[in-house]
């Protein structure tokens, strides 16, 4: 796929708001989700059904609402995508906390077959309380 193509995939995850319909559809099966270590439920996650029962499953109820804002796309020759962007979330107790991430995918066959997430831990740990 062209530089184009593979940034108007990844575009096409943030602006459905991750919605399970679109996730289904642009991420591989056996998608390799990568979340930095200190981040809450950091780690590698192996498959679109470990990413979403293993990772969110456990990520999104210590929130009472968490979204990404993707604010700019740049791609490589080698089928990645790099996406820098603000996490949006407010906590249980109604804390706002707004960290910056960056995120690399790769694309193959037209799909996200990996991640690789940086974010600034420290500030989403503290939100929670941890």
């Amino acid at each position: 796929m062209s530089k184009a193509e593979n940034i108007a995939l990844a575009r096409r995850l943030y602006e459905s708001g991750a919605s399970p319909e679109v996730t289904a559809k642009v991420m591989a099966a056996d998608i390799v989700w990568d979340i930095t270590p200190g981040f809450p439920k950091g780690g590698l996650y192996y498959g679109y059904e470990s990413t979403v029962k293993d990772f969110f499953g456990q990520f999104m109820p210590l929130f009472a609402s968490w979204g990404s804002e993707a604010q700019e796309y740049y791609a490589d020759d080698e089928n990645h995508v790099f996406v820098v962007g603000v996490y949006h979330g407010v906590t249980k107790d109604g804390k706002k906390v707004d960290v910056r991430f960056m995120h690399l995918w790769t694309v193959r066959d037209g799909q996200l077959a990996a991640l690789k997430q940086t974010a600034d831990s420290y500030v989403v740990q503290h939100a929670i309380g941890n």
